[in-house]
């Protein structure tokens, strides 16, 4: 995905508009999809939507959209309830959902012209913002084909364009990276960035949580259709966790051979440590022991190459939190029996969504 400029006159100045939720429900019959959901996503940040299939998500994200009502709780978007006043919130929002849902007969360049005329953009001021918003998903080339014949990567890199055509100040993502090739990935996660350096407010919905730690600032995770507090995600990051432990080639020995040797090396019992393929997997309860267990292994002469977390941070935390829950309740995206009215308004105070490190980040520009 070839980047151009995001220059301000295309996007707009940066404004202070954030995401604040305190205790939305939402249920379908006897399901309850959003159970209880509270956060704050803040401006200039890129916040992490978290959890596993049937968790809620997509049915959070929908109602952030004001494309269905919650149940109990409040939401704004830049301060506007998106209940009482869709239209303002809708004017501050992205929207880009899992599938494109376009206009099958219509051009790339058709596609986002006529989303941006539903802007009240005169038709050359639209079309000059979907040329420059193609070359900047790298569709330039496809602008004439119609939207039926796009690939799946193609067809999302089509989708946020249409989600940017309007120069939000806020961005929802629901499943972003679904379809896209390596480089687009990295590319996607650069324009992120990008859009986040201009104090836009940016929400990812994913499941592939690698691709998540890559960009993320912040994270929002959920188990059963219910935010998970701070405090528990700080537990569940720092405990016990597996460390991945790689030594140099040896065609003249085994990987069970190399496990025993570093089950000695950190007077562990070969039951303790378990080979994955090439690598040797040794659980450590803390980053310190980890470090200690690094100076055993390289003071018993073990050619390490490499050594690190099996897993990342996001991941790490997230595997705890799902292990404590129940079997989640059915995420259902669409097809709401019926509008239901929000409660009454309330003072609330949403905390602040789950801080990620760069640790873990490459540096290919996605660093904030």
């Amino acid at each position: 995905m070839a980047l151009g400029g995001v220059g301000g006159s295309l996007y707009g100045e940066a404004m202070d508009a954030g995401i604040d939720v305190a205790g939305v429900k939402r249920s379908f019959g006897a399901v309850h999809a959003v159970q209880q959901v509270t956060f704050t996503a803040l401006p200039g940040r890129v916040t992490g939507l978290v959890g596993p299939n049937g968790s809620g998500k997509t049915t959070l994200m929908l109602m952030l959209a004001s494309l269905l009502r919650p149940d109990e709780g409040e939401m704004r978007i830049g301060g506007i309830d998106p209940v009482s006043d869709p239209a303002g919130a809708r004017r501050l929002l992205g929207w880009m959902p899992d599938s494109l849902g376009a206009w099958p007969s219509l051009t790339s360049r058709e596609v986002l012209v006529a989303t941006a005329q539903l802007y009240d953009l005169s038709r050359e001021d639209a079309r000059a913002r979907a040329d420059h918003l193609l070359e900047l998903v790298d569709l330039g080339a496809l602008a004439a084909s119609p939207a039926r014949v796009l690939s799946r990567g193609q067809k999302q890199r089509l989708a946020l364009a249409r989600a940017l055509v309007h120069g939000p100040r806020v961005l929802l993502l629901d499943e972003p990276a679904s379809g896209l090739d390596p480089q687009a990935r990295i590319a996607l996660r650069v324009l992120l960035r990008r859009l986040a350096g201009e104090g836009r407010t940016i929400l990812i919905s994913s499941h592939v949580l690698s691709e998540l730690e890559e960009v993320v600032d912040d994270a929002v995770f959920m188990v059963d259709g219910r935010t998970v507090g701070t405090d528990r995600v700080a537990a569940a990051a720092t405990r016990v966790r597996v460390w991945r432990v790689r030594v140099a080639a040896d065609l003249a020995r085994s990987t069970e051979s190399v496990r025993g040797d570093i089950a000695a090396a950190l007077g562990r019992t070969a039951e303790e440590v378990r080979v994955d393929r090439r690598d040797v997997l040794v659980p450590f309860s803390d980053e310190a022991a980890a470090v200690a267990g690094l100076r055993s292994l390289v003071s018993a002469g073990l050619p390490i190459v490499e050594f690190a977390p099996a897993v990342g941070d996001l991941e790490h935390a997230f595997l705890d939190l799902r292990a404590e829950a129940s079997p989640p309740t059915p995420d259902l995206p669409d097809g709401p029996a019926g509008p239901r009215d929000a409660s009454p308004p309330g003072s609330w105070a949403p905390p602040a969504a789950h801080p990620v490190t760069d640790a873990d980040r490459t540096d290919d520009g996605s660093t904030s």
